[in-house]
Formats: structure tokens, C-alpha cells, sequence
């Protein structure tokens, strides 16, 4: 039996739900620290909200992370680039032409001035482990900080969050450390708006960390691998970033990311170790001696390698500001470290142990007792 629908009554029905997915409510309509109005949608990746996100220096390691959560959630987010093939993963984070990609230099302030001018936050994650031959730390943590910073004044954007590094000081000993330090104090005098904030060593899918104790050629240590720090996983960090987006309660405010529990560089290593099944031998050498090899390494190879300020910082323990804000204060529970290695690890192992599931420290320590001998042998 057919049964015909009135095409009017279609009609009418089509109009029922167009009016229905466009009606707003009065919540939804926030009204910016400049007195502009966002609608903000709690929807999916096809949402259409009215936030406009730049994340300067998504390419890295943080980038994709908050790239990804913005995007995912209908913010149109711009990224400014300097290699083509460095930001193709990040066009599927969002939907179809929700990821907008511009070319810049951060030498050239009218490429800056264009990534920025119609966007509501920007976010400003560029930064550097170790000088190159076109930019030095203080071109890229203090100058070009500078340049963003002006471009975000000069077109009165809302909010800037500017990620600095943890132990950030101008009068650190280390280069880094120095210049990140620098990099704070100029952001906050052009922009006194500015959110700061100071994340501890990040592990993570492709980070500094994990990888690079469980590869085989971190071979050199200056200090015994003693540095102690709290390290925090990256998609902690990333999920406090979207969060200041939604919260204009943190500008202005400084936060420190860190991890729950304190390790030193030998005690993630001896973790890395015992996940992966293999001995990786450190051997410590005097900095007197290492750090002339790794400057000459760095000008040698194009590949990032050992470099003179990853000898510096293993002499820096971490110190936490008492007066920054941290993850408690966004609402956020940090992740353990020790629960995530065999995730980011497996990779790492032997085919012999590829399947195993992680093991417990008691396991580990039975397992020791007893001598295996298989079928075949």
C-alpha cells in the first residue's frame, strides 16, 4: 500500500526543522572582553560556532593537539605555516574548511598581521630547543613573541595565550630558560591581557621524551641524567588550552602545567627500559667535552640532535611558582606518566614482546625469579 504524502505538507515539514536547527538560544550568545557577541555551540565538528582561533606554530608537537580540540568543536582555526608538507595532518581536524592555512614568516609582520586580524584568541605555541642558522632562541622566543604580541594589540584580539616553558627566567643560566623568560616579560608589556603558560617536559605521542629515551641514539649524558621535573602528557595541556578559550577568567593569569609525580631523567629512562625490554646504555660525559660535539653535531647534521641547551637544562631541576595557577584551577586532573608508556612505547620492543600486555612492578619483579625455556629449544 503507497500511501502519498500533500507536497505541501512536506514543504511545511522541510521549514519545521530548517527553523529548528537555526533557532539560538539567548545562552548561547556571548559577549567578547572587547564587547564583540560569539555564539558558542557545544556541538561536534560540523557545529558552526563563532569562535575564530590562530595557533602560531601548530606543526609542533602541542600544535596538533590544540588544533585538533578546536577544531573539533566547530571553531574555524587558523595556522600559520612555514613548510608545506609540515601541516598537511592537521587539514582532517576539522571539518571541511574549518582548518584555514597562511602562509608566514615570523620576520614579516604584515604575514603576521594577516593570520591574526579576524580571529577572537590566538595562541602563540612557536619556539625553539636549540638555535639554528636563520633564527637564534632570542629571534624566536623574545622578537618574534614581540611580533605577535603587536599584531594582537594593533587589532585588539580578545584573548592571547602565549605557552612559554617551565623555569622560565630571565636571569637563568641556561639560554633557553633566558630567553623563554624574556619572551614573558615583552608579551605582557605590549599585551597586559596575556595568559601565560608554563608546561613542564611533555610526553606524548611524538615527544622529547619517551621517544628520544627509548631511541637508540640518546647515547650521552652530562649530569647522570639527574634533572628532576614533573612531566605532564600533552593532551593534559591541550585540553587546558581549549579550556581558556571558553574562560576569560584566565587572562591575565600565569598557569603552571605539571604533572602529579616527580621524576628524574634515570627514572623515566629505567621505566622506558623495563617497557620496551631492552638496556639502553647512557654514558656520562663532562659538559666541558660535550657541549663542543653537540655545537659542531648541530651545524654538521639537519637532523635535531644532542644540542648545548639539552646539556644546560640537565643541570636545572624544575621549580614551581607558588603564585601560578595550575591544572586544579581549570578543573583538570592531570595524567600519570606511568600509566601511558606502554601505549607510546610498543613501538619500541622486539617482535618477541611486541604482544605483551604491560606489567605491574610485582609482576615484573616475579618474573625475575624464574628462568623461561621454550618448546623449541
Amino acid at each position: 500500500m503507497v500511501v502519498s504524502i500533500p507536497r505541501t505538507a512536506v514543504r511545511s515539514t522541510q521549514k519545521l526543522a530548517f527553523a529548528s536547527v537555526q533557532r539560538r538560544a539567548v545562552s548561547d550568545v556571548a559577549i567578547t572582553r572587547t564587547g564583540k557577541p560569539i555564539i558558542r555551540v557545544q556541538g561536534g565538528r560540523s557545529a558552526i560556532g563563532g569562535h575564530t582561533a590562530t595557533v602560531f606554530g601548530a606543526t609542533g608537537q602541542l600544535g596538533r593537539y590544540i588544533v585538533n580540540r578546536l577544531a573539533r568543536q566547530g571553531c574555524t582555526v587558523v595556522v600559520p605555516f612555514r613548510e608545506e608538507m609540515a601541516k598537511r595532518h592537521l587539514k582532517v581536524s576539522g571539518d571541511l574548511g574549518r582548518v584555514v592555512f597562511i602562509e608566514y614568516d615570523l620576520r614579516n609582520t604584515e604575514s603576521i598581521e594577516a593570520s591574526v586580524r579576524h580571529s577572537d584568541i590566538v595562541y602563540n605555541l612557536v619556539g625553539r630547543n636549540y638555535p639554528t642558522k636563520n633564527f637564534s632562541l632570542e629571534d624566536v622566543h623574545v622578537e618574534g613573541a614581540a611580533r605577535i604580541s603587536e599584531a594582537v594589540a594593533k587589532y585588539d584580539v580578545d584573548r592571547f595565550v602565549h605557552v612559554s616553558s617551565y623555569n622560565a627566567d630571565p636571569n637563568s643560566p641556561s639560554e633557553f630558560f633566558a630567553t623563554k623568560g624574556k619572551g614573558e616579560q615583552v608579551v605582557r608589556s605590549i599585551f597586559p591581557e596575556t595568559t601565560i603558560v608554563r608546561p613542564a617536559p611533555m610526553f606524548g605521542a611524538e615527544d622529547n621524551l619517551l621517544q628520544k629515551l627509548a631511541s637508540i641514539t640518546n647515547l650521552f649524558t652530562a649530569n647522570n641524567m639527574q634533572e628532576r621535573y614533573k612531566p605532564v602528557h600533552v593532551i593534559d595541556v591541550g585540553e587546558a588550552l581549549e579550556l581558556m578559550l571558553y574562560d576569560d577568567n584566565t587572562a591575565s593569569q600565569t598557569y603552571e602545567l605539571y604533572g602529579p609525580k616527580e621524576y628524574s631523567t634515570a627514572d623515566i629512562a629505567a621505566l622506558v627500559d623495563a617497557e620496551i625490554y631492552k638496556k639502553r646504555r647512557h654514558i656520562n660525559v663532562p659538559p666541558l667535552f660535550l657541549k663542543p660535539v653537540a655545537t659542531l653535531l648541530n651545524k654538521l647534521l639537519w637532523w635535531p640532535v644532542l644540542n648545548k641547551q639539552d646539556i644546560e637544562r640537565e643541570f636545572i631541576n624544575q621549580q614551581i611558582d607558588e603564585t601560578a595557577k595550575t591544572f586544579k584551577d581549570l578543573g583538570i586532573e592531570p595524567g600519570e606518566l606511568e600509566k601511558v608508556t606502554y601505549h607510546y612505547l610498543q613501538g619500541y620492543r622486539s617482535s618477541q614482546y611486541y604482544d605483551l600486555p604491560p606489567a605491574t612492578e610485582k609482576e615484573k619483579r616475579e618474573e625475575k625469579k624464574y628462568l623461561h625455556v621454550l618448546d623449541d629449544q
